[in-house]
């Protein structure tokens, strides 16, 4: 019981910094969405529809950033979930654009590799909550 309790509280650490994370980052794209279509690679190109959809991102993030830090557990299980579809939905389209090629390598691979980092995380405490719910 105790590696559990161990568990979950690590998950929910992580979670508290993913959360930090989307906010900071989405912060940066509101706020300076060049600097980050830059820190995403695709600065060289970031042409007004370029910067729109950025600021678009931005205020996304923040919003499931802040709507996580905003709930209460039951509140905050569900923000997990809206998250996790998110970050899932945001990593398949990663991945389809390495496979076709069609956007530089370098950004697909590293926006991929962090969308899809969130995405494990939301999966590894939806597991986490469906044990711990059977084992009750």
């Amino acid at each position: 019981m105790k590696d559990e309790t161990a568990k979950t509280a690590l998950l929910d650490r992580a979670f508290l910094t993913a959360a930090a994370g989307r906010i900071a980052w989405g912060a940066l794209a509101l706020a300076a969405p060049r600097l980050n279509a830059r820190l995403a690679g695709v600065g060289d190109r970031a042409t007004p529809e370029v910067v729109y959809l950025t600021r678009i991102f931005g205020a996304r993030a923040i919003a499931l950033g802040l709507g996580y830090l905003g709930g209460d557990e039951p509140a905050r299980r569900r923000w997990q979930r809206v998250c996790l579809f998110v970050d899932t939905a945001d990593t398949a389209g990663g991945l389809g654009h390495l496979l076709r090629g069609d956007v530089r390598r370098g950004s697909a691979l590293a926006m991929t590799l962090l969308t899809g980092s969130y995405a494990v995380l939301g999966g590894i405490g939806l597991l986490n909550r469906r044990r711990n719910i059977h084992n009750s």
